[in-house]
């Protein structure tokens, strides 16, 4: 199988083990917050980190997913929520230390998990969809655990329209690096411009309030005249008409 060019180097490999720690913590404060025992803290945080990755395994059918094979992984996530257990006032106060990596983390999530997809040869918007995924899945499952409504819907702030963005961005990257025979340190270098994008993006986004548009907002409604599509009065089962006459064949007898 191909390797996922950010996994070639260690410096990204430490990113991505930070990135699993620090959504471990966002996961296991979640469940603090609702009062949670400490099983059900590292259950949360374990979840929030890895969820992702899990989904996007089983999906692929690659098996058993990387959640529960790798002991790195796993202990990180787990270590993650006996930290948040012990040390989460002073988390809560971190709230832009955990905007920034958790941004970071986003962008790098989704890279790689569209990057493996690619490298199991499926089509480009599988793969998208599969990075997305990587990304997302793990605070969703923590979200509906937790009877929460997801993040990916609650927050105002752009959050899953850059993990899209990077998704995409990265079939073509991988394309690219296929077709001018860029090779693996090619990629890397597209793969580390687009975590930088989604980066800025969230980072810009919280700080100065920067929204997806919803909805086109409107006061007045056009409705198409009766008239104008109606040739003959409609009717009805009763026997009358729409001006309130009753209908020929009831006075024929």
């Amino acid at each position: 199988m191909d390797q996922v060019a950010l996994e070639s180097n260690a410096v990204f490999m430490g990113i991505e083990y930070l990135a699993i720690f620090i959504c471990g913590l966002s996961g296991g404060l979640a469940a603090i917050r609702k009062h949670y025992d400490l099983f059900s803290i590292l259950v949360i945080a374990w979840v929030t980190a890895l969820g992702g990755g899990i989904t996007r395994d089983v999906l692929l059918g690659d098996l058993p997913p990387v959640g529960i094979t790798d002991k790195g992984f796993v202990l990180t996530a787990l270590f993650s929520g006996i930290i948040v257990a012990v040390a989460h006032p002073e988390i809560e106060h971190l709230k832009w230390s955990m905007i920034v990596t958790d941004a970071l983390s986003l962008g790098l999530f989704a890279v790689n998990g569209t990057a493996k997809a690619l490298a199991f040869h499926t089509s480009g918007m599988t793969a998208a969809f599969l990075g997305m995924f990587t990304a997302l899945a793990g605070g969703t499952i923590r979200d509906i655990l937790l009877n929460e409504v997801p993040s990916i819907l609650r927050d105002k702030h752009l959050y899953a329209v850059p993990s899209c963005v990077a998704c995409v961005l990265t079939v073509f990257a991988y394309r690219a690096s296929v077709h001018w025979n860029l090779g693996l340190n090619g990629e890397m270098v597209l793969d580390v411009a687009i975590v930088i994008l989604v980066f800025v993006l969230r980072v810009i986004s919280v700080k100065f309030n920067v929204t997806f548009p919803g909805a086109m907002e409107r006061h007045h409604m056009h409705l198409p005249a009766q008239g104008r599509y109606l040739k003959r009065p409609v009717i009805h089962p009763e026997g009358r008409d729409d001006n309130g006459g009753r209908r020929d064949d009831d006075n024929d007898d």
